[in-house]
């Protein structure tokens, strides 16, 4: 059986389909940090945290900076970007629903109008 290396894009959003990840991505696009400063708001060890770094780093969302002994990790932007292409692709089928839903709710609206107004002339009616 020949098992091949996930595309790009699955990689991506395999890391992405973690809380913690999408985190660490949230705080990075703030500026670069080390390891301490990404683990510091999550209750896991150290080793854990590094987990979740080589998954991001595999799918090339971060990078490991070397500045003398600091080892920063900071966003790579690139495969977000290719997600957004992909979604992007999508967007058209999306808004083409949202409008037909905007249409439909229009009609709803206008229909309950036109019908509190045809209560409204029946004020004179004898009850």
């Amino acid at each position: 059986m020949d098992m091949q290396q996930p595309d790009a894009l699955s990689s991506t959003f395999a890391a992405l389909a973690d809380p913690t990840r999408r985190a660490i991505l949230a705080r990075l696009a703030q500026g670069e940090a080390s390891v301490t400063e990404l683990a510091a708001p999550f209750d896991m060890t150290q080793p854990a945290i590094s987990k979740h770094l080589r998954v991001l780093e595999r799918a090339g969302l971060i990078e490991q900076g070397r500045q003398a002994q600091w080892r920063p990790r900071r966003l790579r932007a690139g495969p977000l970007r290719d997600v957004a292409d992909w979604v992007g692709q999508y967007r058209r089928h999306w808004e083409e629903s949202f409008e037909r839903l905007d249409a439909y709710l229009r009609d709803v609206q206008d229909s309950q109008e036109q019908g509190n107004d045809d209560d409204d002339s029946d004020t004179n009616r004898p009850g």
